[in-house]
């Protein structure tokens, strides 16, 4: 079963990494000044995650595959690590769809 990890930047800002059952981060959010605006950006990733049409494919310039989750007002929520294949891409969309909805969340910083 998948997990949202909450921390603490250096900057202050708080962040959040989906984890699925292994540990791996699958998804990684941008910086949130609150920790009720990062509490937020996870209820979004755990709707919009059911949706294929929330998830753009891109290509790093160094020809990688990774993508980004974006909220219905086309914000990015979410991005992946950089894969080594497209199928490998896609196989960490279909881990997001998996872990998000049911994922527990986790507040590790002081």
């Amino acid at each position: 079963m998948g997990k949202f990890v909450i921390t603490k930047r250096a900057n202050g800002e708080f962040q959040f990494n989906l984890k699925a059952g292994n540990g791996q981060v699958i998804l990684t959010s941008e910086g949130y000044t609150t920790l009720a605006a990062c509490k937020n950006g996870i209820e979004s990733v755990k709707k919009n995650s059911q949706e294929d049409a929330r998830f753009e494919r891109k290509e790093a310039k160094n020809g990688a595959p990774f993508f980004n989750l974006k909220a219905t007002n086309g914000q990015v929520i979410g991005k992946s690590e950089m894969y080594s294949s497209t199928a490998a891409c896609e196989n960490g969309i279909e881990s997001v769809k998996k872990n998000a909805p049911e994922a527990e969340v986790v507040e590790d910083f002081e």
